[in-house]
């Protein structure tokens, strides 16, 4: 039986049933995407690959608890984003203090008018992204890039909604300066 013609809820219904054909339309249908959710957070090829690859065996294994309440893409997503961001703890020299310990006071900053966004590309900013510290490489990967709002940030690194938002305000002025050193070179 094929199931390259299969809707995803029908595919779930099968992987429910622990049928691999059914699994593997689903891994193929999406590898791609969580890969590079998992790369955007791991940051290494070889490690995003593996981390993807529990991630999907870990959704399998808990397909059961699946509900249908969100997009079955949005809910392997978070499954990967979970994995990816447990891994790079382990094996990275992440600064969790970054979070917690440094409450700074929300300002309100000025857009910079000098700064022309409309002419930067996508690539200049993912290379000034690559360039900050990482707790702000991460908070703005999972909110720009994934697409997470703040709450679920804060229960995915575990901080506070303030911490997250100051944190979040710091990264993207940050952010900013690169990217206005860069225009002005």
């Amino acid at each position: 039986m094929s199931f390259k013609s299969e809707n995803i809820d029908q595919l779930i219904f099968q992987c429910k049933l622990q049928n691999s054909k059914a699994q593997m339309e689903v891994y193929n249908r999406y590898n791609k995407a969580m890969y590079n959710v998992a790369m955007r957070i791991v940051k290494d090829e070889h490690f995003a690959e593996d981390v993807m690859q529990e991630a999907f065996l870990k959704a399998f294994q808990k397909i059961d608890t699946f509900k249908g309440e969100v997009a079955f893409g949005a809910w392997l997503k978070r499954i990967v984003v979970n994995y990816s961001i447990d891994f790079y703890k382990k094996n990275s020299q992440f600064n969790y203090d970054d979070y917690e310990t440094k409450i700074y006071k929300l300002e309100d900053n000025s857009e910079d008018e000098s700064l022309d966004y409309n002419q930067i590309r996508v690539q200049e900013v993912l290379e000034a992204m690559h360039k900050l510290k990482e707790s702000y490489r991460m908070i703005l990967n999972l909110v720009l890039i994934e697409g997470y709002d703040l709450e679920e940030v804060c229960e995915i690194i575990n901080i506070s909604y303030a911490n997250c938002r100051t944190t979040l305000s710091r990264a993207k002025e940050s952010l900013r300066n690169q990217l206005t050193k860069k225009q002005m070179l």
